[in-house]
């Protein structure tokens, strides 16, 4: 049975603002036509509007007219009126007296719920009560139905105002399902309904209960999520049959086949059924008939109505007409190839072979690896060979299917003949292992057997590309840029030796601090990945690479940009979806965008859980994930993300491993452990230096300095010279500045990072330069930079750094007494706070002994009130 989920008015403001104006007694409006279609939400809003009105005082009458009630004069008033008497020329008389019986200063409201039911008797005491306006009236039609006369004429006539009730738009159907659900809901999930119910709250009511029901609908990771297709309830199916109303057997036929087969070109629906047939569908209103190119695309009016028709079709039906519509396909377009294949494996007819494999290649270069991994495996048994099984084996690979994967890479190697396929399955081998199973180290060794067995340089190139991108991903740079150049040097090679190398290239220049060499390589890889290539999806980590490139250079607008257009386009590809959310979350975070960095990274988590390690992705999105959450104060759940993330590690994407050391740094920091947190950022700093990882160890030792460290000047100052992009020398300056204590020198730093879009280090800079003027009792000057600080942390949605903190919280303390403060505070020990510090627990005792005579406590919950903390990071 489904939770009883309360379901609040959401979308309906400025709806309910006018609805309230229009129908206050005193206002001079005769009062509202509401307008719309079943379920869209008139009666709520009706009621609402009601409610609200009672709530001033005035009288609210309600009457609800019926199929039923409309034989029988007043019938829908019955329950109001009493005994109105068989008088005829007093009956309306009294029923307005009986409807306005009891009202006080405040005047009566009477409102009628689907008033295109009412009978005439009823229809002209509405319309006797607005056209005298003794009475303010709001009444609900619905569209397209007939109605009384004296109905149409509440808003010819009478002066009511009618206001068509829309269907929510998909942002606000995402509210009402958050507010719903008490949570999260994943962005899919919101897209997915919303498309069902074209924002109709009645079906999107349904559609949730029956998910929840069904647990298609469930909470993961603290994120609603749909795992499944929602199921139709038998309730939605009669509501959706009420509203296409009796179908005769012809056009019963043309929404059957677009229920099976939609978007289908109106030619080619007028060639399986009868081109008035369908025209008649479509001046019903069961069909829509749009202009997409230069063709003419019948979809069914609502997605609603294939869902309900598709319950009642029968299996053997189905097969039959899908088979009418493969046949019917002429499979000239590409669109037409895939949808001719799909439709073929679902229905009776033969597997056409050629057409099969040319298929699922056409899949596999959109990267829709699902759908080539389908058409693929029947292509297998049919005789599809190596070319079919190797379709099927790469797509397998990134599925998150290891066993079966594994499976059909061995079934692969044995198909294997010439050096050519020997190649494609050895990378085949190579990518599962590095990236699925986390063996990099096999894999390299299969890439060397075949570049050693592999003679031909046209089978060979490949191979070195995929070795490229191994190595930018494995951070090893060096190598990956030598190994790129070998294949771009080459006379000539395949798309998919220059899509890797493209991988590896670009990988290797983002982060030695190149990135302005990285757009040609990046344009490269596109067109590459456009051509002939099954590896198309690699388009993917092209694009992540060059993102990361970008956010270490300090070109935020560019990788948010990047980000965007990327998400866009592989939203509706498996695991496309949280990939997409980790590239925004990584860019919003990148920005300072705490708020919408965590709910990115949340939804992208929760969706990879059942893809495993995810070729990496898993490992990238805790690692932004745990440093959003740090940053955002959630301290509970930053450990939690921490755990996750050393428990994850993925050998893989050494390439990020700094970034996942930084991140231990940020938790640190919020839990105010900042020595901590400075030796992580050294650590993570030393570990980016090891790998020639120079934009990398920028990052890592900005982070250190925006802790409060003083000793990397030098060192940034060096880098500054070497790295590409504004970040380096900003964060040059921002070192400096420190160092030397110079506040306007800070506030100068601040105001070059905000020009290149970190707000949030601008804030922590700012917030730097107002304790160097406040440490130097240039009270003025220390507001003002505080000010700016919390002004620019405004913007950056509740994000919490030590230096804001600081600033929002001034204390008479050094940095390391507040340091050991914050730690009493969130309750540890002094042996505790010796042991997370590296000192004694004397030293521990002798700062907090100093900073008790100059708070005036010595007691810990005072000192949590003093800081600020909330049992989030203060």
């Amino acid at each position: 049975m489904a939770l009883a989920l309360a379901w609040p008015l959401v979308g309906r403001l400025e709806e309910l603002r006018f609805v309230t104006a229009a129908t206050r007694p005193r206002s001079g409006s005769p009062g509202v036509v509401l307008a719309g279609a079943a379920g869209v939400g008139k009666t709520r809003l009706a009621r609402e509007a009601l409610a609200e009105a009672e709530r001033r005082g005035v009288a609210v009458r309600w009457a609800t007219a019926t199929a039923s009630s409309r034989a029988l004069p007043l019938g829908a008033f019955a329950g109001l009126l009493g005994d109105v008497g068989y008088e005829a020329t007093r009956v309306l008389a009294r029923a307005a007296e009986a409807l306005l019986v009891g009202a006080g200063s405040a005047g009566v409201v009477v409102g009628v719920d689907d008033a295109h039911l009412l009978d005439e008797l009823s229809a002209t005491l509405v319309h006797q009560l607005a056209q005298s306006r003794t009475a303010a009236v709001l009444v609900t039609v619905r569209t397209g139905e007939p109605a009384p006369d004296a109905v149409t004429a509440l808003w010819k006539d009478c002066g009511l105002d009618r206001l068509e009730v829309q269907p929510l738009s998909e942002m606000e159907s995402g509210r009402l399902l958050e507010a719903v659900l008490g949570g999260q809901v994943d962005r899919g999930a919101v897209g997915r309904l919303w498309t069902m119910s074209h924002g109709n709250v009645l079906y999107l009511r349904q559609l949730v209960d029956s998910a929840i029901d069904n647990a298609a609908l469930r909470q993961e990771g603290g994120v609603w999520r749909l795992t499944g297709s929602p199921p139709v309830s038998p309730r939605l199916v009669d509501l959706i049959a009420a509203r296409m109303g009796a179908l005769s057997g012809p056009v019963g036929e043309v929404v059957d086949l677009l229920a099976l087969g939609e978007p289908l070109d109106a030619r080619v629906l007028g060639d399986l059924t009868d081109p008035a047939t369908v025209e008649q569908a479509e001046e019903q209103g069961i069909v829509r008939v749009d202009t997409d190119g230069q063709r003419l695309q019948a979809r069914l009016a609502h997605p609603l109505y294939g869902e309900a028709r598709r319950t009642a079709i029968g299996q053997l039906r189905a097969r039959r007409l899908r088979g009418r519509i493969a046949t019917a396909l002429d499979g000239t377009g590409a669109d037409d190839l895939l949808r001719r294949a799909l439709f073929t494996v679902v229905s009776a007819l033969p597997p056409d072979l050629d057409g099969l494999v040319a298929a699922a290649e056409r899949a596999s270069y959109l990267a829709a690896l699902a759908l080539a991994r389908r058409l693929a495996k029947v292509a297998v048994p049919a005789g599809g060979g190596f070319r079919a099984q190797a379709l099927v084996a790469h797509a397998t690979s990134f599925l998150g299917r290891p066993e079966e994967a594994d499976v059909e890479l061995a079934a692969l190697a044995r198909l294997a003949g010439s050096d050519g396929e020997f190649a494609r399955a050895s990378m085949n081998r190579a990518t599962f292992l590095t990236w699925m199973l986390c063996r990099p180290d096999q894999a390299e060794a299969i890439l060397d057997e075949a570049a050693a067995r592999v003679t031909a340089v046209a089978d060979r190139l490949p191979v070195t590309g995929l070795r490229a991108m191994l190595y930018g991903e494995l951070g090893r740079p060096a190598e990956a840029e030598r190994a790129a150049r070998d294949v771009f040097d080459a006379a000539t090679y395949s798309a998919d030796a220059v899509l890797m190398a493209s991988v590896g290239m670009v990988a290797a220049l983002g982060v030695t601090g190149r990135a302005d060499a990285m757009d040609g390589y990046v344009t490269r890889g596109i067109e590459a990945a456009a051509g002939p290539t099954e590896r198309a999806s690699y388009r993917i980590p092209l694009i992540a690479c060059q993102m990361t490139g970008l956010r270490l250079a300090g070109y935020l607008d560019q990788a948010a940009s990047a980000a965007r257009e990327c998400h866009e386009q592989i939203k509706d590809l498996p695991l496309g979806t949280q990939i997409g959310c980790y590239l925004m979350g990584e860019t919003e975070l990148g920005r300072g965008l705490v708020g919408n960095a965590v709910r990115w990274l949340r939804e992208g988590r929760a969706g990879i859980e059942p893809f495993g390690d995810a070729g990496g992705w898993r490992y990238v999105t805790l690692i932004a994930l745990t440093r959003a959450l740090a940053l955002a104060g959630d301290l509970d759940d930053a450990h939690r993300a921490a755990d996750e993330l050393a428990e994850h590690r993925h050998p893989g994407l050494a390439l990020m491993d700094a970034e996942a050391v930084l991140a231990r740094a940020w938790v640190a920091a919020a839990e105010g452990a900042l020595s901590r947190a400075v030796a992580l950022a050294h650590e993570a700093a030393d570990l980016a230096d090891r790998q020639g990882q120079l934009a990398h160890t920028v990052l890592c030792l900005h982070s250190a300095v925006r802790f409060g460290d003083h000793s990397p000047a030098d060192r940034l100052a060096a880098l500054a010279r070497e790295v590409d992009g504004p970040r380096a020398p900003a964060t040059a300056a921002h070192a400096a500045a420190l160092a030397a204590g110079d506040g306007e020198a800070l506030l100068a730093a601040s105001a070059a990072m905000v020009e290149f879009g970190d707000t949030l280090a601008a804030a922590g800079a700012s917030a730097q330069a107002a304790a160097v003027h406040a440490a130097a009792d240039q009270r003025g000057a220390a507001h003002a930079a505080a000010s700016r600080a919390l002004r620019l942390a405004q913007a950056c949605e509740g994000a919490r750094t030590p230096a804001l903190t600081a600033a929002a919280r001034p204390l008479p303390l050094t940095q390391r007494e507040r340091e050991i403060v914050t730690l009493a505070a969130r309750g540890l020990s002094n042996r505790e706070i010796a042991a997370r510090l590296v000192v004694s627990v004397r030293t521990v005792e002798g700062h907090l002994y100093r900073a008790s005579a100059k708070l005036g406590t010595g007691n810990r919950a005072e000192y949590a009130g003093l800081l600020g903390l909330d049992g989030k990071f203060g």
